[in-house]
């Protein structure tokens, strides 16, 4: 069969739902050790960090206190490890190992609506299990505020162009080992530098312009003005997310076209 030039196409709601329907039924078996680790994880970060730290070294970072000023950037944290990774590994198992895509492609659906439907569903779990740490976070002393009803929203973007990257490569490594590289060069910078730890502006210069490019920074500071203020800037910080899935999704359509098409 010739490979299909790659372009947008109507996408069936039928075929979307019919997918997800399949990966939430999977779910249904793991869901409490999904849920135990996405409540455990940032109480852990926020009792070495944020009591931690905040009680002996550091005490109040750009007005806030530790515990909130990391408590919120976690956010972002739990975001990107419970989209770019299950989309990694989850990816490369159903299409190399378990042969769930050619399954479901003798189906009437395309590449386009199974790559669509796959984000769709990693974009709502990590958008909700990425809540989490804003949930923990009150229970340590944050104050609830009204902008936090848009972090669910905020979170989802970002997991929808996380989950598309995590596709995207899983389409284009040969070997799941090589996962370890994307990880380590990739995602773990991505985390570290998006100033969930620590102020972007406290890094060299050239690191704070390139910590505008990441999508992680700007999921933080989106988070941060919803807990306290919001500022101007953060239309274009949401666009510029919205741009980054669009545009992940595209790439993640393309990568998989080519893989599961002769």
């Amino acid at each position: 069969m010739s490979r299909p030039a790659v372009g947008m196409r109507r996408l069936e709601p039928a075929a979307i739902a019919g997918i997800m329907s399949r990966e939430v039924a999977n779910f249904r078996t793991f869901w409490k050790a999904t849920a135990f680790s996405s409540v455990l994880e940032p109480v852990v970060y926020l009792l070495a960090f944020g009591l931690g730290l905040g009680a002996t070294v550091v005490n109040k970072v750009n007005g806030l206190d530790y515990v909130e000023f990391v408590g919120t950037g976690m956010v972002a944290t739990a975001v990107i490890f419970s989209s770019a990774l299950p989309a990694m590994f989850g990816t490369f198992v159903k299409e190399r190992f378990q042969r769930t895509y050619d399954a479901i492609l003798a189906a009437p659906v395309d590449v386009e609506e199974l790559v669509t439907a796959e984000m769709l569903w990693i974009g709502i779990r990590a958008g909700f299990f990425g809540c989490f740490p804003l949930l923990v976070t009150m229970l340590f002393g944050l104050d609830p505020a009204p902008g936090m009803l848009l972090v669910p929203l905020f979170a989802f973007v970002t997991a929808l162009g996380f989950a598309a990257f995590g596709i995207a490569v899983a389409a284009s490594v040969a070997k799941i080992d090589q996962f370890n590289y994307v990880t380590t060069l990739v995602v773990t910078p991505l985390f570290l530098v998006a100033g969930t730890f620590f102020p972007i502006d406290q890094l060299p210069e050239g690191f704070q312009i390139a910590a505008q490019a990441n999508p992680l920074h700007q999921l933080v500071e989106l988070v941060r003005h919803a807990c306290f203020c919001f500022e101007g800037t953060d239309l274009l910080r949401f666009a510029g997310l919205l741009g980054f899935a669009v545009v992940m999704w595209r790439i993640a359509v393309s990568r998989m076209s080519t893989r599961l098409i002769d």
